[in-house]
């Protein structure tokens, strides 16, 4: 699949199957968007999210970056959430990182310049906080521990975010996943879970 001709010939069977099978699918497709989940995982070409959660199209709104990181300056992802927050009101907001993640990776060198060592600068502080656990692992352990840390502080971060206190504190039923996936069998672990409450507990605190 290295030519891009070969991609466009895909979508029009893709899309030709998908009509045989139900004649009004994209009409109704079109008509709106009411997903349950909003997905917040890395840009590596390996994870993709409707994929490997067999998802249609329609089940879950995607944002993804380099190292499934937030930032509450980062104005993208802020629009994402206020659309999943306050239009589509979603359920669920999944933040996913995966085993073997680059962006994690580089985060461990401090000393690295360029676009991504200041997007992953977030990481390289997480791992000084856990330098003594992190520096008595081999290299490939390093990285997927610090993996896990960085799923579970970046869903820390998202619960802290004023748009999701704000959701939650309007009524809306939200809980908070952290996912972790394996590139070696293909299965997402559950590393952390936040739910309304615990997110109510934190704005009050």
């Amino acid at each position: 699949m290295n030519d891009e001709s070969l991609l466009l010939l895909s979508n029009k069977a893709w899309a030709a199957q998908l009509k045989d099978e139900r004649p009004d699918y994209f009409e109704r497709r079109a008509a709106a968007q009411n997903p349950n989940f909003l997905w917040i995982g890395c840009s590596d070409s390996r994870v993709a999210p409707d994929q490997i959660t067999n998802s249609p199209p329609g089940v879950m709104s995607i944002h993804r970056n380099v190292a499934n990181l937030v930032y509450e300056d980062d104005a993208n992802l802020m629009a994402v959430l206020q659309i999943a927050l306050e239009k589509t009101k979603v359920d669920h907001i999944i933040l996913c990182g995966h085993e073997g993640c680059g962006g994690v990776a580089h985060g461990l060198h401090r000393d690295a310049t360029g676009h991504v060592a200041h997007w992953v600068r977030g990481v390289g502080d997480l791992a000084e906080r856990h330098k003594a656990e992190l520096d008595a692992l081999g290299e490939k352990e390093r990285v997927d521990r610090l993996v896990e840390l960085n799923v579970r502080e970046q869903l820390h971060r998202l619960a802290n975010l004023p748009i999701v206190q704000a959701a939650v504190d309007r009524g809306q039923s939200l809980t908070l996943h952290g996912w972790i996936y394996s590139l070696t069998d293909g299965i997402l672990r559950p590393a952390e879970t936040i739910g309304a409450d615990q997110i109510r507990s934190r704005a009050a605190a």
